[in-house]
């Protein structure tokens, strides 16, 4: 049995864990905030972002975009790439095509499939084939009685050869429309999420699993088997998403509970990232738009970056 054949039966259906790198491994999460090219896609409701749309969506400013993102991924990794990138709010693969021309010194590729979100923003997994195979991935579907969500993206990864690594990239339902009356769309969700968990765990008991992305909702200890690491960060205030001047963390890491100890997670928020919130005081993300109007920003989130000791 050759090295990728075998890597590839233990990931499915072995019993081994993470081993755990030599060098620390460093995940990164970023809901980019509605990364569409300026093509129409007949299958999505994207007019608003074409160049005679609302949002007057021209190339420059789809060009600039890519450039921005780029600019955070770089900063956030320094001399050293993230190994892992996930993304939402991700059109299709040509952005992702385009990001990763951008980003080439590291060298990423991507994982992506198309969802049914009726907006056409999916989720995505960037990861640096230098240090990681991909050995598995699929889309998870979740079922919302006849309402369309993003898929949730299961890739199984390899990183430097040794240390399999499963991933979840998610983008629950958001809470437009009331916190309450849509909670049920995101319970629906993590219960798709549980049950991978519980497969995972089935076969795999000291399996090393991160899920990552938008919960749209306070972090919480939710997840079976799974540790929430913002939740301490929540708790002195600190958030990745500010509304009507209060900050939240919407952008969670949950990671197997045996490896918490070994994992450290912050908020990724230099000057340049924020601007000033004039109508609610100190600071909020500096994003593309503010309404319909050009803002010539980045996003509406914060990005979130997870190390592995």
């Amino acid at each position: 049995m050759n090295r990728r054949l075998k890597a590839l039966f233990f990931c499915c259906w072995g019993t081994i864990g993470l081993l755990l790198a030599q060098e620390p491994q460093t995940i990164v999460f970023y809901n980019v905030e509605n990364l569409f090219d300026c093509q129409h896609d007949t299958l999505k409701d994207d007019y608003s972002f074409l160049p005679d749309g609302m949002h007057h969506w021209t190339y420059y400013r789809y060009y600039k975009k890519l450039d921005r993102i780029a600019q955070v991924v770089v900063n956030i990794s320094g001399w050293e790439s993230a190994a892992l990138v996930g993304l939402c709010e991700v059109e299709n693969e040509y952005c992702l095509m385009d990001l990763c021309y951008r980003l080439k010194r590291f060298h990423y590729k991507y994982v992506h499939y198309e969802s049914d979100d009726e907006r056409g923003v999916d989720v995505a997994l960037l990861y640096d084939s230098t240090k990681v195979n991909v050995l598995n991935s699929k889309p998870l579907k979740v079922d919302l009685n006849g309402d369309r969500t993003r898929d949730i993206l299961y890739a199984c990864c390899l990183l430097d050869k040794q240390d399999t690594i499963h991933t979840m990239v998610c983008h629950l339902p958001s809470q437009f429309g009331g916190s309450t009356t849509t909670n049920w769309k995101r319970l629906a969700a993590k219960q798709v999420i549980q049950q991978q968990i519980d497969s995972i765990y089935s076969y795999q008991p000291g399996a090393t699993i991160v899920v990552m992305g938008d919960m749209n909702s306070e972090a919480k200890d939710d997840l079976q088997g799974m540790s929430n690491l913002m939740k301490a960060l929540a708790k002195e205030g600190k958030g990745t998403h500010k509304y009507h001047g209060i900050w939240s963390c919407l952008d969670q890491f949950y990671v197997s509970s045996h490896i918490h100890k070994k994992s450290e997670v912050n908020i990724f928020s230099p000057q340049w990232l924020l601007e000033e919130d004039n109508k609610y005081l100190d600071y909020q993300p500096k994003r593309t738009y503010v309404g319909y109007q050009y803002h010539d920003g980045y996003s509406d989130h914060l990005p979130i970056v997870l190390k592995i000791n």
